[in-house]
């Protein structure tokens, strides 16, 4: 496959910004990228003028404003895309299927899809909100997150597993299953998503796991279509 060098390097650059928590310099970006300092700062500069991008007062280099911009606008598009899949989710397990969104601390539902002729539904609407670090859904996406000393045991699991898996935290007798949606760094920014299912008792979890990373990696896929 033939691929644009510079159009490539920047990509990575991006990538790059967005994976350093405290931001980077250019000498490192460089050293990251393998390239010269004269390439890596014109590659800044580039990203810079988009405003994807932007210098701290320190020097270090973050992501530019321009990212959440893009996000907002990908966001809409996700939403629809995605319904089918998570349509298809919740028939194939028999069980209530969700997307779910990091918000500061909290862990909220963001879209829904109840199986057809389903006669016993487990309340977990749009708007639904717990804490990140409690249920299927917030767990997934703290798994996604870089490895921390801190990280409780259930994030270590998930992210050794691939997905999480809990009984009875959020409603007596629910379990639920559920794996983090790794977005591309370009769209990512704000945009911590899980998908999973939950279901009152009589889940097969194992046929129940498969499916949610299935349908993890297809919403994946919708953002680089």
């Amino acid at each position: 496959m033939s691929t644009l060098q510079t159009l490539d390097r920047g990509l990575r650059a991006l990538d790059v910004v967005a994976r350093s928590a405290d931001g980077i310099t250019v000498a490192d970006l460089a050293r990251e990228l393998d390239v010269h300092r004269a390439i890596c700062y014109r590659i800044v500069a580039t990203l810079e003028a988009h405003a994807l991008i932007t210098r701290t007062e320190d020097g270090r280099l973050r992501l530019g404003v321009a990212i959440p911009v893009l996000a907002s606008r990908f966001e809409p598009q996700l939403a629809r895309d995605a319904r089918p899949l998570l349509q298809s989710l919740a028939d194939t397990t028999g069980a209530t299927a969700f997307v779910s969104a990091a918000q500061g601390s909290n862990c909220v539902v963001i879209m829904v899809a109840e199986p057809e002729g389903a006669l016993l539904r487990v309340g977990y609407r749009v708007g639904s909100s717990h804490p990140l670090d409690t249920g299927a859904a917030g767990i997934a996406i703290l798994a996604l997150r870089p490895e921390q000393p801190g990280d409780p045991e259930s994030v270590r699991v998930a992210r050794r597993d691939g997905y999480s898996l809990t009984r009875g935290q959020l409603e007596h007798g629910a379990v639920g299953i559920a794996t983090g949606v790794a977005l591309p760094a370009t769209v990512a920014a704000g945009l911590e998503r899980s998908v999973g299912v939950v279901a009152i008792d009589g889940l097969d979890t194992e046929r129940a796991a498969d499916a949610v990373m299935r349908a993890a990696r297809a919403f994946e896929g919708l953002a680089t279509a």
